[in-house]
């Protein structure tokens, strides 16, 4: 299917389009829900049917897109060098394919069941309450810095086992590898990246030569002793690989959706009073949050075999992207998509954690926190708007990740 000459001549990845993408998704999914992007002949994937059937169609269309996570290019020489210097990539859950994927699904599967994410709840709530108190009688506060980022982050370092004082490291760290992700980082940027990368996986692989010896409880140990019958331990290189996806997904796309959250709350004051009478929608606006925040926009496929998606023929080897938040956005999925709705009916059949064998292992975890923060935020916290006398947030150009660069708020104690 082909598209209009307007759209063809616009890039996919130019920084402009990516730090607001709407009318581009819209027009490319009501055009060509699958197209092949002139520009870099990546096919498209739009639409919500689109994206759900190549989710669910594995066998041909593989999750091996490794090569891609970086950037389309090879990696300059300069970044190269500096990743000699640590641990090779490998495929993991993130991009392996059956039947290694399940091996590796299976093996860290108990740290994110669904009992163990039930039993942090408490922790969680004790975290979001302490970051409250700190900027509670300032009466504003840079949201994503002083609450988004350090909830979800807290309580992954705590589950790795990690010390309140390297808190800050895992700051950095995360934010080396959304800058890998975005894709659009110039050569410094890249080669600082790849630094950052490089300092995180030795100082895990000591973390887990520690657990080796001396197991405790939290997740390092339990991917350092996982077993199951008739499946080989984890090497080391899967394992910073594995603690790698488990870093960035665990703090960085939920503390981008509690963002978002906040800010289409604060757009929208006739839904925040509505949640703020009835505390029972939170689980409804965690969903439309998700639904429309969409914190990985985009993720990558590679087509194995000739396909047919959407009457568009797909050669075997072509990189494909599917386009999650531009999928939630349907309206023949979502009706009136753009509308901020906490009681939308059917806001859970969003993509923002995949479908299928690849769904995220922690998306559990993930709505708990969210449904925390915004129950605890909600509960202490009044009057929200933005912060007149500060910049206004912007969306930061990412080709795979969609999140705020600040939101500066102003509110007030809540009175009880």
């Amino acid at each position: 299917m082909s598209a209009p000459p307007a759209l063809a001549s616009l890039h996919p990845f130019d920084p402009g389009v990516l730090a607001d993408p709407w009318d581009y998704y819209r027009r490319v999914r009501e055009h060509a829900p699958a197209w092949r992007e002139p520009n870099t002949g990546i096919f498209l994937i739009s639409s919500h049917a689109a994206v759900s059937a190549v989710l669910r169609d594995w066998e041909r269309f593989s999750n091996r897109f490794g090569r891609a996570l970086g950037g389309l290019g090879e990696p300059p020489p300069e970044v190269l060098a500096v990743a000699e210097q640590g641990y090779p990539p490998v495929d993991t859950m993130l991009t392996a394919d059956p039947p290694e994927q399940r091996r590796f699904r299976k093996l860290v599967n108990r740290a994110f069941s669904a009992k163990r994410v039930e039993t942090l709840e408490g922790r969680i709530e004790e975290i979001a309450n302490e970051l409250v108190d700190r900027c509670e009688g300032r009466r504003r506060a840079e949201l994503l810095a002083e609450f988004a980022q350090p909830l979800p982050l807290t309580v992954i370092a705590e589950q790795l086992g990690a010390p309140r004082e390297d808190l800050a490291r895992f700051r950095k760290w995360t934010d080396g590898f959304v800058a890998q992700l975005s894709g659009v980082a110039d050569l410094a940027g890249q080669v600082a990246a790849a630094r950052l990368i490089v300092e995180f996986q030795h100082y895990f692989a000591a973390r887990l030569e520690e657990r080796r010896k001396e197991p405790h409880d939290d997740i390092i140990s339990d991917i350092v002793h996982a077993e199951v019958e008739g499946e080989r331990p984890l090497d080391l290189t899967e394992m910073l690989s594995i603690l790698q996806q488990l870093l960035v997904a665990g703090n960085e796309t939920t503390a981008s959706a509690i963002v978002e959250g906040m800010w289409l709350l604060i757009q929208h004051p006739e839904e925040l009073a509505r949640v703020q009478r009835d505390a029972t929608l939170v689980p409804g606006l965690v969903e439309e949050v998700l639904r429309l925040a969409t914190p990985t926009a985009n993720m990558w496929r590679i087509c194995k075999e000739d396909a047919e998606v959407e009457g568009t023929a797909i050669p075997a080897g072509s990189l494909c992207m599917l386009r999650f938040a531009a999928a939630n956005r349907d309206p023949d999925q979502f009706s009136d998509p753009d509308r901020f709705d906490v009681s939308r009916a059917n806001a859970a059949e969003h993509l923002a954690f995949g479908m299928g064998i690849h769904h995220c292992l922690g998306a559990a975890l993930a709505r708990k926190e969210m449904q925390v923060a915004f129950r605890t935020l909600l509960a202490r916290l009044d009057g929200f708007a933005l912060d007149a006398s500060a910049p206004a947030p912007r969306h930061r150009p990412s080709v795979l990740l969609w999140g705020f660069d600040s939101l500066p708020i102003t509110y007030q104690r809540r009175l009880t």
